[in-house]
Formats: C-alpha cells, sequence, structure tokens
C-alpha cells in the first residue's frame, strides 16, 4: 500500500510532528513498508489458531487478603514534612 505526502502530512498534523521534505519523503517509504507487511499477515489463515491473551506462561500466586497491624492516623503522619491537623500538605501542582 502506498501513502503518498498528503497523507503523511495529514497524520503529521494530528500526531502534531513536524519535519521537512525529506524527512516526509522517508516516511512515507517507511509507512509503506510497515503496511505492506501488515497486509502479508492477514494472508495467514488463522481459523484454528486461539487468540493470545497474554505473552507470559506465568500464573499469578494468589493468597487469601489477610487483615494485618496498620499505622494509625497519628503514627502515619509522624514523619511528614508538612502537615495539617489530619493531612499531609503538598505542594500546589495545578494552578
Amino acid at each position: 500500500m502506498k501513502i503518498d505526502k498528503e497523507a503523511i502530512k495529514k497524520i503529521a498534523h494530528l500526531a502534531r510532528l513536524e519535519f521537512d521534505e525529506n524527512g516526509a519523503e522517508k516516511l512515507s517509504k517507511e509507512m509503506s513498508q510497515i503496511l505492506d507487511w501488515v497486509e502479508q499477515l492477514n494472508e495467514i489463515d488463522t481459523e484454528n489458531v486461539e487468540p493470545l491473551t497474554t505473552m507470559s506462561s506465568e500464573v499469578n500466586d494468589m493468597r487469601e487478603d489477610k487483615v494485618g497491624k496498620h499505622l494509625d492516623h497519628e503514627a502515619g503522619l509522624k514523619n511528614a514534612p508538612k502537615r495539617d491537623a489530619d493531612y499531609f500538605r503538598v505542594p500546589k501542582v495545578l494552578e
């Protein structure tokens, strides 16, 4: 599948990418190669292939949840650099 420069410019605009004409030419060739490869994958018969849900064969070792020892409120705030009566004080991050 051939991708022309106009399609590349539209994709670049949507992705907020900037490049020169040489970059557009190179990107057009590379994206065309990628799409050609994907079209080759469509030719493979996957009729009897189970869908892959994970790349790992590892199994999670689950355990029972147990209630354990917890910090009380005052002990949790004990080492806070800044605090109110009940909360951690943090610098403002949004204006």
